[in-house]
């Protein structure tokens, strides 16, 4: 097996601020609002590089020793279907869905099931997933045209180590003062379908795809609550399966078995760790190729945690 360090992408968002650089040490652009990191993509428009080699991930999903990378259960996609982010919102993002798979050809997108595991919240800090119970698409329509759709969305506060799946065609949308670590299937549309009345960096108010998004939304989805970890595992679907690996004692030694059936994608979440002899930092990203072999990882705080991610 191989372990490759990951090039972040920075993205500017209305929303964002600077605590990437601030918990994490990240070279975020200074005064700028940064709202997401994207960890490990495959996309036209960005896609992540291995520091180590110089490699894209591209150019590893592409090649004849794709099984090597990412090991006997990667599927036949033109590209490497899962996108990880990290997110500081220190402004509450859109009322959004993503569609679902049935729906997003006709809606000119790609479908998206997400989840997100919180890194650090605000002591005010909460978000909005799926619906009140009993609301229904008249009430949200209504609601909608009085400005007052907030409401009908079901609100939980958040805290560190709380996870939320979010599958497709479920209404969200995350408040200010969370930092989370994103896993989604590999999409970037987003249905806004409501921005709280706010207007972009140029003045204008961003576009918002109500028809869309009341086509793609679950009006059935009532009062989601948060992940309910068994053992390590904090969620898996047909896209991804998201462990978590907690560490309670100082020096705490561990191993990571890589079995050849799937990649690692490796994020230092609390903490910082000694894995296979060489030092890393909190906020770090790793990718761990699938060939097999054991990988030893130690402790090197009071408490540490890491979170992978890889098949289902």
């Amino acid at each position: 097996m191989a372990i490759f360090t990951l090039q972040p992408i920075f993205q500017q968002r209305i929303w964002g601020g600077q605590n990437l650089k601030t918990l994490f040490g990240r070279d975020v652009p200074p005064d700028q609002p940064i709202g997401e990191s994207w960890e490990l993509v495959d996309r036209p428009e960005a896609r992540t590089r291995l520091v180590e080699s110089g490699q894209t991930l591209h150019e590893l999903w592409a090649s004849a020793d794709r099984a090597k990378f990412f090991g006997t259960a990667a599927p036949d996609t033109p590209q490497f279907p899962i996108l990880i982010k990290l997110l500081d919102a220190q402004d509450k993002l859109s009322l959004q869905v993503h569609p679902p798979a049935a729906l997003a050809p006709q809606c000119n997108g790609d479908p998206k099931t997400e989840m997100w595991y919180f890194l650090e919240t605000s002591p005010s800090a909460k978000i909005y997933a799926g619906l009140k119970p009993g609301v229904t698409r008249p009430q949200f329509e209504h609601a909608l045209a009085s400005h007052t759709v907030a409401d009908c969305f079901h609100v939980l506060k958040t805290a560190p180590g709380e996870a939320m799946f979010l599958p497709s065609g479920r209404v969200h949308a995350i408040g200010a003062g969370n930092v989370i670590l994103e896993i989604q299937q590999n999409s970037d549309t987003t249905f806004r379908v409501y921005d709280w009345d706010r207007t972009g960096a140029d003045g204008q108010p961003r576009a918002l795809h109500v028809s869309e998004s009341l086509a793609c939304i679950n009006f059935d989805d009532f009062a989601p609550q948060f992940a309910q970890p068994h053992a390590d595992r904090i969620v898996t679907c047909q896209y991804f399966t998201v462990n978590r690996h907690r560490f309670d004692e100082p020096r705490q030694n561990g191993d990571l078995t890589i079995s050849g059936r799937g990649f690692y994608f490796l994020f230092i979440s609390q903490g910082a760790f000694t894995i296979s002899g060489k030092e890393y930092a909190r906020g770090t990203s790793l990718f761990i190729t699938a060939e097999p072999g054991t990988l030893t990882v130690e402790s090197r705080a009071d408490r540490g945690e890491l979170i992978t991610v890889t098949w289902p």
